[in-house]
C-alpha cells in the first residue's frame, strides 16, 4: 500500500476547514477540526447569478468528475458533466468533493493522526449529514452565493436528500439520481457480506494494517467486497448479455486469475482495480454510513418556505437491483407528502442496472439536460449559502 492514495488529477485543489475553535460536531457525538476537505472546480462562477453546481459523489467516487482537458485524466462521470453536456461547464461552475471519511484527499481513515500514522479505526463514525456538512462549509469557504443545483448518484443522491430536507433554501433545484432515502434490506445484506470479507483478511490486523505503509493491506478481503458490490450495481440481465456462460481464454503469464467464466474473470479485475486506489477502512466507514441513512426515520423533515422551495427531480432506472422501483416509490410518496415540487424521470431503456446513471443512457441525460437548462434560463432565486451548522 506504499504511497497510496495519489490524487489523481493535477488540478485537485485541499481546503482546511473547522479550526480548532470551531470544530466539526459530528452526529455521532464526536469533534473533528483541521478537516481537509480534496476538491475540483469547473467552468467558471458567473458574478451576475447562481451558477453553481455542486456533484455530490457515490460510494467511491471522489472529486474528479471529469476532464478538465483532453490531456487530463477522465473523470467518473464523462457522460453528465463537461462542455456541451447535460451538466454544462460552458455556463455552469461545477464543484465536487471527496466526502469525509473517503480515501482521495479528504480527511478519513486513512489520514494521519497523532502518532504520524494513519487514524484507521480511530477514526471516528460519519454520517450523511456530516458529509452535508463539510459541503457547505466548503461552499462557505470558497465564497459561494448560492447554488443553481446539488446533483447527486447513490449515495451522492442520498447526500442531495439530506441537503435538501436541511437546508432547502441552498439551491434552485435537487437532482436525486438513482438512489433513495434508505436502504434496502437487499443492499444492507450485500454491504455487510462486504464487511465481513474485508475483516476476516488477516492482513487486516483489526484495521490497523496502515500502521505498516510497506504491507500490503487487506487487499484480498477489500477486492472481494468490490466484487459483491458490484453485483448490486449490475443487473441480471446486463450480466446475461455481456457475459452469459461463455469461458475466457487462459489468462497470461503473471496475471492472476481463479476462474475460467468471463464472469468471473471480469470480477476479479474489477476487484484488483479497486484494491489499487480505494482504502479498507474508508470503505468501512463510508458503507456503514449509506446503511445508517433513514432520511424520514430521525425526525420530521421541514417542509420547504414557500419563497425558496426549491424544485425536486427525482431519476430511475427500471433494471435498478439496489434502488429498486419499491425504493423509489417511497422516496417519491414521503417527498410529496411534504409538499415539495417533484418530478420523477423513469427509464426503462436501459438494462445497465444501478450503474446506469454513470453510462451513456440518451433519454436520462436528455432529461437532466433538459432539467438543467430549463431552471438556468428561469433565473430563479436562491438563498445564500450559510455556514454548515448540520
Amino acid at each position: 500500500m506504499s504511497g497510496f492514495p495519489a490524487p489523481v488529477s493535477r488540478h485537485l485543489r485541499t481546503a482546511v476547514l473547522f479550526p480548532p475553535g470551531r470544530p466539526l460536531r459530528l452526529e455521532s457525538g464526536g469533534t473533528l477540526s483541521g478537516v481537509r476537505v480534496a476538491y475540483e472546480e469547473y467552468g467558471s462562477p458567473d458574478p451576475d447569478r447562481p451558477n453553481t453546481v455542486f456533484v455530490c459523489h457515490a460510494l467511491t467516487g471522489d472529486s474528479h468528475v471529469t476532464r478538465h482537458s483532453a490531456e487530463d485524466l477522465p473523470g467518473w462521470w464523462e457522460e453528465m458533466v463537461g462542455p456541451g453536456r447535460p451538466i454544462d461547464t460552458d455556463r455552469l461552475h461545477v464543484v465536487c468533493a471527496n466526502v469525509l471519511g473517503g480515501c482521495a484527499g479528504t480527511t478519513g481513515p486513512w489520514s494521519p493522526g497523532p502518532t504520524g500514522h494513519a487514524l484507521g479505526t480511530d477514526f471516528p463514525d460519519v454520517t450523511v449529514g456530516d458529509m452535508v456538512t463539510v459541503h457547505r462549509e466548503l461552499l462557505r469557504h470558497l465564497g459561494s452565493t448560492g447554488l443553481h443545483a446539488v446533483v447527486g448518484g447513490s449515495l451522492g443522491g442520498m447526500q442531495a436528500l439530506e441537503w435538501l430536507l436541511r437546508h432547502p433554501g441552498d439551491a434552485r433545484q435537487f437532482l436525486l439520481i438513482a438512489t433513495g432515502a434508505r436502504l434496502s434490506t437487499d443492499g444492507l445484506a450485500a454491504h455487510a457480506a462486504g464487511r465481513a470479507a474485508i475483516r476476516s483478511d488477516p492482513r487486516f490486523a483489526d484495521g490497523h494494517y496502515a500502521t505498516d505503509p510497506t504491507a500490503p493491506g487487506p487487499v484480498d478481503g477489500l477486492g472481494v467486497a468490490r466484487m459483491i458490490a458490484h453485483l448490486t450495481y449490475m443487473s441480471p440481465g446486463s450480466l446475461a448479455t455481456k457475459f452469459g456462460r461463455r469461458h475466457q481464454p487462459a489468462a497470461g503469464a503473471g496475471t492472476p486469475a481463479h476462474g475460467p467464466y468471463a464472469v468471473e474473470r471480469y470480477l476479479e479485475h474489477q476487484a484488483r482495480t479497486f484494491v489499487a486506489r480505494f482504502d479498507a477502512n474508508s470503505y468501512l466507514r463510508l458503507t456503514a454510513a449509506m446503511d445508517g441513512y433513514d432520511a424520514f426515520a430521525r425526525r420530521p423533515a421541514p417542509v420547504p418556505v414557500a419563497a425558496r422551495t426549491p424544485t425536486v427531480h427525482l431519476f430511475s432506472f427500471d433494471s435498478d437491483r439496489l434502488f429498486t422501483a419499491t425504493d423509489t416509490a417511497y422516496l417519491a410518496n414521503r417527498l410529496t407528502a411534504l409538499g415539495v415540487p417533484l418530478t420523477h424521470h423513469r427509464d426503462g431503456t436501459s438494462e445497465a442496472g444501478h450503474d446506469a446513471f454513470l453510462l451513456r443512457v440518451p433519454d436520462y441525460l436528455e432529461a437532466v439536460a433538459t432539467t438543467i437548462d430549463s431552471s438556468l434560463r428561469s433565473g430563479l432565486p436562491c438563498s445564500v449559502v450559510g455556514p454548515g451548522k448540520g
